[in-house]
């Protein structure tokens, strides 16, 4: 069982360079690169300066993912923004899960479990996130999102795998081996910088998976869409998954 993830900060439809808010460049992005599951941060929920639009029933119509959640993070005087999750796929036990350290911006996840094939049998759990901006508070806040999705114990969570990905702000590229390696995630891509769009310097966007799951693809979209599209540029992986056959059991 093959399929694309895809992660985008969008920041809500502004364009990174112009500052104009078009959500048909989002649109035009995201649908080129064709995925089956969108992680989105920084979609706006009835904000004046997105002509307060529901993003991600916007997003969702436009590309045809039937399957979504959201969860707003952060109010502002008229409206939200938050984290989303679209998908070809249907989603199922979506939880919002409190990253928030005390005196810190309000920060959560958004998780989910995806089931990936039409027989049902293969289910990954997603977990989306936008993390702090200190590098301590971006340690915790993974961790706990870590130790409440089960890592190691997927499989009795009826989950073959797990894909974890967002806006990780990871500044100084150190989530890897101070945290991610050492619970037995892998990152699904190399070092490559998605912020700011126009002329990347950062590797602020990350993707990494574990359990029953294989990397086929993974790079940042480069387009000149993109670029101008938001301030981050998304990160695409393809994975494999092996399904159950008679012999496993």
């Amino acid at each position: 069982m093959n399929f694309r993830v895809l992660s985008y900060n969008v920041h809500k439809g502004i364009g990174g360079v112009d500052r104009q808010y078009n959500p048909q460049r989002i649109i035009d992005v995201v649908r080129s690169f064709n995925p089956e599951i969108v992680f989105l941060q920084e979609v706006d929920d009835g904000v004046p300066r997105s002509g307060h639009d529901k993003q991600v029933e916007l997003f969702g119509d436009a590309l045809g993912m039937p399957h979504r959640a959201y969860q707003g993070n952060v109010r502002v005087k008229s409206g939200e923004y938050g984290n989303a999750i679209l998908s070809r796929f249907p989603l199922s036990n979506i939880e919002d899960l409190d990253l928030t350290l005390r005196f810190k911006k309000r920060r959560r996840a958004l998780i989910a479990r995806c089931t990936v094939d039409e027989s049902q049998s293969a289910k990954v759990m997603l977990a989306n996130c936008h993390l702090g901006l200190a590098e301590f508070e971006r340690r915790i806040q993974l961790r706990r999102m870590l130790d409440h999705i089960g890592g190691s114990q997927l499989p009795t969570a009826g989950a073959a795998g797990a894909v974890v990905g967002g806006d990780l702000n990871d500044v100084w590229s150190s989530l890897d081996r101070v945290v991610m390696t050492p619970r037995g995630y892998q990152a699904a891509h190399c070092w490559a910088a998605t912020f700011p769009a126009i002329r990347p310097l950062r590797t602020l966007d990350r993707i990494f998976f574990d359990g029953e799951l294989r990397v086929k693809n993974a790079f940042v979209g480069h387009s000149v869409m993109a670029r101008r599209a938001s301030d981050h540029l998304p990160v695409i992986v393809d994975f494999e998954m092996r399904l159950p056959t008679a012999n496993d059991h």
